[in-house]
């Protein structure tokens, strides 16, 4: 009797045992749908306030479900022409990410332990997936803007599986590709091998990802100060009425990841393409005739670069905070009580389990930081570009290539030497004798050849300190340059009468 009255009735076979996978379906479908109303009450809400509006319900409902579907990067056509338009907006689309990010943790956290707890998060999915479907065959007949069924649906498929995937990992798993990273520098020769630096080559991505963004929004925020300023396009939409102006507001603020990436690849150098046969960078600006949209009004005016290279100097900043980083890591141990020990003998050799990074693997982990941060670069500006239209407005954005080589170079260009800085000032206490310079590890540059030039100087300028001493006749010159001048009677040091 206590085994029948103790087994937990929610694992009983039959209805009861299926209500967790129906609440993970349901939660799905909330999950979908929460993240739906975010785009389609503003557009109902600008629908209801603009005077002599050209569609109806249908319409406006028709727009925030192509909205909604371009926030997961599904493309939809536009006009009777059937033109594509694939500029996703990015704040949609992290805010879709988050919901289904946070949803499949908090199931996939109720099901541990479970038979079957997998089942809830696959249920997550399926429930978003149906949501879309809807979604897609309410936009894909005859209208101003119809929806793609198959690719669309595929889109919004794969990235609901990729957050729904991300969210369900168990708490404290190694983040996604970690465990390739450590395998990669694993391969490594030991000479050049960052021994146990894949979390900080990680973390010194992040920093300068991080800086690079903040160099895009710094672009962006000096651009909307100086369009402000002296005025430019855009005005006429603003003339339409508060619910233009509205509207315009909540489309810039969906589009202001975009915007971001687009500043960070100006800074960058590469800049980015707003049509084609155009190029926005710091170096040259060539523009053709561009929407009447106040995002575009951001852009600087056509000419060479002049004292816009100054943008330049900022992704070399973001850099700075990775060298930190990794130069900090690189002489972790060079201040243990064992002063003595070094990562690579006088010739640069290997390391040692738990000594500091030789110099060659300080290098090799910068870099490794900067082919991190290259490969989110072009990943992040292939998102934030795309298609306004056919033809000439076929790719706006930046070009995802060139954007990964700017961003990678800068990162290690830069972050390269500062890590080697910081290691050989972190470890010039670790130097044992005067043979060792502060050059610890670098096998071209000795710690005796060091001392010897700093030993020759110092008693060249005792020469030339005598010489001087003798041509100006001052009393008790020294005879010999190289020795120390007697102590004057009375004079510090000197004899006492």
């Amino acid at each position: 009797m206590t085994q029948l009255t103790g087994r937990p009735i929610l694992e009983a076979p039959g209805e009861l045992g299926a209500r967790p996978v129906l609440s993970a379906l349901l939660t799905g479908i909330r999950t979908a749908l929460l993240g739906l109303s975010v785009v389609t009450v503003p557009v109902l809400g600008l629908w209801v306030v603009t005077p002599f509006a050209d569609d109806g319900a249908a319409g406006a409902l028709r727009l925030a479900s192509a909205l909604w579907l371009l926030g997961h990067g599904a493309p939809v056509l536009r006009g009777p022409a059937g033109v594509p338009l694939s500029v996703a907006p990015l704040g949609l689309g992290l805010l879709a990410v988050g919901q289904l990010y946070r949803a499949a943790g908090r199931v996939a956290a109720r099901g541990a332990g479970r038979p079957g707890g997998r089942g809830g998060v696959r249920a997550v999915w399926a429930g978003y997936c149906a949501v879309a479907c809807a979604v897609v065959a309410q936009c894909a007949g005859a209208g101003e803007f119809r929806a793609r069924v198959v690719p669309d649906l595929a889109v919004v498929a794969l990235v609901a599986g990729a957050a729904v995937a991300a969210g369900a990992r168990r708490p404290g798993a190694a983040p996604a590709g970690a465990e390739a990273l450590e395998r990669a520098l694993a391969r490594l020769p030991e000479r050049v091998r960052p021994t146990g630096g894949a979390p900080v080559v990680r973390v010194a991505a992040l920093a300068a990802g991080a800086g690079l963004l903040a160099a895009g929004g710094l672009v962006v925020a000096v651009a909307g100060v100086l369009a402000a300023v002296g005025g430019g396009a855009g005005s006429a939409v603003f003339a339409g009425g508060p619910a233009a102006v509205a509207g315009v507001l909540l489309l810039a603020l969906v589009l202001l990841p975009n915007t971001v990436l687009w500043g960070s690849a100006y800074a960058l150098g590469t800049g980015f393409t707003v049509g084609a046969g155009t190029v926005v960078s710091p170096v040259r600006t060539a523009l053709g005739p561009v929407p009447e949209f106040p995002l575009f009004a951001l852009l600087p005016e056509p000419g060479a670069g002049g004292w816009r290279l100054a943008v330049c100097v900022l992704p070399a900043l973001a850099g700075v905070v990775p060298g930190l980083l990794l130069g900090r890591a690189a002489s972790a141990d060079g201040g243990l009580p064992d002063a003595g020990r070094v990562a690579d003998g006088p010739a640069g050799g290997p390391a040692r389990p738990g000594a500091p990074w030789p110099v060659a693997a300080t290098v090799v982990a910068a870099l490794a930081s900067g082919l991190l941060v290259g490969g989110a670069a072009a990943g992040l500006g292939w998102l934030a570009g795309g298609a306004l239209g056919a033809g000439r407005m076929a790719w706006l954005g930046p070009v995802p290539w060139w954007t990964a080589l700017a961003a990678a170079g800068w990162v290690a260009v830069v972050a390269a030497p500062v890590a080697v800085l910081v290691r050989s000032r972190a470890l010039r206490p670790a130097a044992d004798g005067p043979g060792r310079s502060w050059w610890s590890g670098v096998p071209f540059v000795p710690g005796a050849l060091a001392v010897t030039a700093r030993r020759g100087a110092l008693l060249l300028r005792a020469r030339a300190y005598g010489l001087v001493t003798r041509l100006a006749g001052a009393p008790g010159a020294p005879t010999d340059p190289g020795a120390p001048a007697a102590a004057a009677p009375g004079a510090p040091g000197g004899p006492v009468r």
